[in-house]
This record gives structure tokens, sequence and C-alpha cells, in this order.
């Protein structure tokens, strides 16, 4: 099996990644995705979005990344899909499930899901544009607002030439309120010849177990569960117990040193706030942590905070 930690935009950043690769169990990172409108980005974007491509796309533990991308005209997306490449990336991903209103306006992500022949257009403009020996994947839902055309839209990609596709066990309107559908999964899969991963509402080895069943996937994409129990791809593995508490505080502190010198500092109070929300759904004491720090905005005093707990 292989356990992929999922492209969490706006909480999944580099840092986070270097993170939670660094516990281990991660077969592969699929970074948040770099939005294409109308042009071929420059460089720059890349490497800000992406900073493991100065090191060959790998977090610093060695777990290989793959970039993805969002966008609905193929032309531009072909490009920047070809830049991706150049600059390291180990493969391309392609985000058809982004359910964010903003991105959905503008006909991105999720919104495609309603346009399974642009879905097909983009997917295959993108494996035309890139070498062959290096994979291009997609990430979709189930559909918008229904899963009747949730196989459509997965042949659409089979046939387009992608080498797998992940299946978040939702709709769109769903968003993330449980249960997930993965019975869905492996009605897709029966339908397509590439390889199927899971994804959606694991947080435990059980809930793998269960998925692995109804999916009929043994692979299996990691998003909000790997934020709850930093070491879950271990757990669904079945190689250890949820860690202790101490050493989630300890990854706590981490990972606002890594964030406190980093350029992204300004986001570092709202992002630590969002992790023990996430944290807490595990382990009580990331609440009492939570409602301690919740009224802070002071990097240092959060920091402080979490050393001296």
């Amino acid at each position: 099996m292989r356990v992929i930690l999922a492209p969490m935009e706006g909480v999944a950043d580099a840092p986070m990644r270097a993170l939670l690769t660094s516990v281990g169990g991660y077969d592969l990172v699929i970074s948040e995705f770099i939005r294409v409108v109308d042009q071929l980005l420059p460089e720059k974007v890349f490497f800000r979005l992406c900073s493991e491509l100065k090191y060959q796309c790998h977090t610093p533990s060695g777990t290989p990344v793959r970039l993805q991308l969002l966008g609905q005209h193929p032309n531009w997306m072909a490009e920047n899909a070809v830049r991706a490449i150049e600059l390291g990336s180990h493969g391309v991903d392609i985000n058809y499930g982004c359910p964010a209103p903003m991105v959905n306006r503008s006909n991105g992500g999720a919104a495609l899901l309603k346009e399974p022949e642009t879905i097909y257009q983009v997917t295959k403009a993108v494996r035309d544009a890139v070498p062959k020996e290096k994979p291009v994947t997609a990430k979709i839902r189930l559909g918008w607002d229904d899963k009747s055309r949730c196989v459509e839209i997965a042949e659409a990609i089979a046939s387009a030439g992608a080498n797998e596709l992940t299946v978040h066990a939702r709709t769109k309107e769903e968003a993330y309120r449980p249960p997930a559908h993965w019975q869905y999964i492996k009605l897709i899969k029966e339908h397509i010849n590439i390889p199927v991963i899971a994804n959606g509402e694991i947080w435990n080895r059980e809930d793998y177990l269960k998925c692995q069943i109804a999916s009929d996937c043994d692979d299996v994409m990691l998003g909000r569960g790997a934020l709850t129990v930093p070491n879950l791809a271990h757990v669904v593995k079945g190689h250890q117990q949820a860690m202790a508490w101490d050493d989630v505080k300890a990854l706590l502190i981490q990972y606002s040193e890594f964030e406190v010198v980093s350029e992204k500092q300004q986001y570092y109070h709202a992002r630590i706030k969002q992790w023990l929300r996430f944290i807490s759904r595990h382990y009580e004491q990331a609440e009492a942590l939570f409602l301690q720090i919740r009224i802070l905005k002071d990097t240092r005093q959060i920091l402080s905070l979490l050393q001296d707990s």
C-alpha cells in the first residue's frame, strides 16, 4: 500500500509538509495547488508554493513531492505543467476537487466536475505535453451536487491518458461532512483501467480498513486526519499507535520554529490555531492549549506558551 499526503490549500505548506514527512510513513506528497489562468507563470511562483523544487523536489526527510496545478484552460495548463517538470517536479497532479467558492466562481477546481469534456481536454493537453515517463495524475470529488456522473468524470480522466486518479468520496456540496461514500470509489474503479487512490474520512487504522473494503483500494490519501494524528501514515499502515501527546507538542514547537523564520510568518498565529483545532479531535490536551492561545496574535508569545506548557 501507499500513503500519500493530500494537497491541503492554506494548511499543508512547505513547513507542514516537512514536519509530517519527517515523522515518516508517507510515500508521496502532493503540493498546494498553483492557480493557472491565462499565462505561463514565472518560476518564482512555483518556488514560492513548492519550495521543495530547490531540493530535487523532495521534503527534507526525502519524500518526493508532486506539484499540483488548478485551471480550466488546456493550453495554459499544459505550458505550466511543462514548466513544473522542467523545474524538477515528480510528475504533475491536476486539481478537479477544490470546493473553495472563490476558485469555483472562476470555473476552477470542483466547478469542472460539471464539465467532464473540459476535464478530458485539460487532462489530455497536460498528458500530451509532459514527457511520458513523468506521471500525470488527478484528484476529483464524486460530483458537484450529486454523484450520478462520477464514473463519467473518472472515465474522462482515464481516457485522456492520466496515470492514476485520487477520489475524494464526497461531492462538492457535501464539503467535508461525514460520511465519505467510499463505495462510489469502488464503482469508479470497476470502470477505469488506471490505479485509484481513496481519500476522505480516514482518521485511524479502523477507518482505513473499512475504506479498503468499501472502495477496493489499498492506496490512500490522507488530509485532515494527517493533521489530527501526525503519525497517521504509520498508524494506517499498522506500524504504530497514535503518537503520545508530548511528541505531538514537540512537533507543534518545531513547526512554530519553522514558521517564525519563514516568509509566511504573518500567517503563523492563524495556522497554529487551525492545527490545534484539528489535533484536539484526538488529543484533549490540545483543546486546553487552544483556549490559551486563541486570543494571542504575537508569534513569540505563542511560541513561549508552547514551550512552557
